[in-house]
């Protein structure tokens, strides 16, 4: 098989799930518009002194990102460029729809010979801060826009290569199988990884246990206490339970040992998370306090702490924040949910 055609085929296998990032509330919401009133500048050549008058009298305060001059989106119009003038709040008219400039503007202290017949637009409250809001945005009216391009890439499915889609892949299913070994004692089907991202090995594998001996218990409780048990600490022992785990190798150890030297790991600093069910309040702060690098979920829940209900990863006043990734092998991980 040609090297081109294996690398499709390969790609192919993962086609049927993205990983999607679960961003802040202002990186996700929808586009807010305001009311303004434009006008068509009619002489070119006087744009420079409209922009600096119009400034002076209605400076936009907290719209930096919107550019006061457009070119004109009739291309059959006389004149090339329009102008904001003002915001509609920001005047007394009684008929909006029939506003002059000389409504808008004292005459006195402003020549609006440059302009024409001004007009309602609506333009972008806020300053767009990815991709889909800024096309979204200029429909209306330009915008500056600083993209971040691993937010676009992450939102077209297309941050990860094929071969990293293969290990996350690798590490939800090892986290599928620690669910089903717990839903067959009776647990909550749900199961959780956590890998060092570095030496791409598992760190520790838990499921839920919170109805055998702990209501604590979730799975990522119990893997986050499985890493901590792997580093000579941890408060509970697992033998019940053979599918939860934590990496005993003497290579591994002696890694963590040299890390320790310096001051790292402090239980997941550097480790990502791979959980079949979106974790809840009490087990994402477990994982700010845990330090976790990265999370990985597969299935949303409805008191979900990532995206559903909450975005903890999102607090600003927290001291520790990280990426958060959803739709991990979804059908696999909504199927250990089904009866």
């Amino acid at each position: 098989m040609e090297p081109q055609a294996k690398r499709r085929k390969e790609m192919d296998k993962y086609d049927t799930w993205d990983v999607l990032p679960v961003l802040s509330d202002k990186q996700s919401r929808d586009t807010e518009l305001l009311l303004a009133y434009a006008a068509p500048i009619i002489e070119k050549r006087q744009t420079s002194r409209l922009v600096h008058e119009l400034s002076l009298i209605y400076p936009l305060p907290g719209l930096q990102h919107i550019k006061r001059v457009r070119a004109c989106k009739d291309k059959s119009s006389p004149h090339p460029l329009e102008v904001i003038v003002c915001l509609a709040k920001d005047v007394q008219v009684i008929d909006c729809k029939r506003v002059t400039l000389a409504d808008l503007l004292p005459s006195q202290s402003f020549d609006s010979s440059g302009l024409g017949e001004a007009f309602l637009v609506e333009i972008p409250t806020n300053p767009p801060l990815t991709r889909p809001q800024f096309e979204k945005a200029s429909k209306h009216w330009p915008t500056s826009f600083h993209e971040d391009k691993q937010v676009t890439s992450a939102l077209r499915g297309q941050l990860f290569t094929a071969d990293q889609k293969a290990k996350i892949q690798e590490y939800m299913t090892a986290a599928v199988e620690a669910a089903k070994s717990g839903g067959e004692m009776g647990m909550d089907a749900v199961g959780a990884v956590i890998v060092d991202p570095e030496s791409e090995q598992i760190v520790a594998v838990g499921h839920d246990c919170k109805r055998g001996f702990h209501p604590l218990h979730h799975a990522v409780m119990v893997s986050i206490d499985l890493v901590a048990c792997g580093q000579g600490g941890g408060a509970y022992s697992y033998e019940k339970y053979p599918a939860c785990w934590f990496n005993s190798s003497e290579s591994f150890r002696n890694g963590c040992n040299a890390g320790k030297e310096t001051g790292l790991p402090y239980i997941c600093t550097g480790y990502d998370l791979y959980v079949t069910r979106e974790p809840c309040v009490m087990c994402a702060m477990a994982l700010v306090h845990s330090r976790i690098n990265r999370v990985f979920y597969g299935v949303p829940s409805a008191d979900g702490a990532f995206g559903t209900k909450y975005k903890i990863h999102c607090q600003k006043d927290l001291n520790h924040h990280f990426e958060v990734f959803k739709g991990v092998m979804l059908n696999a991980c909504e199927a250990l949910h089904k009866k």
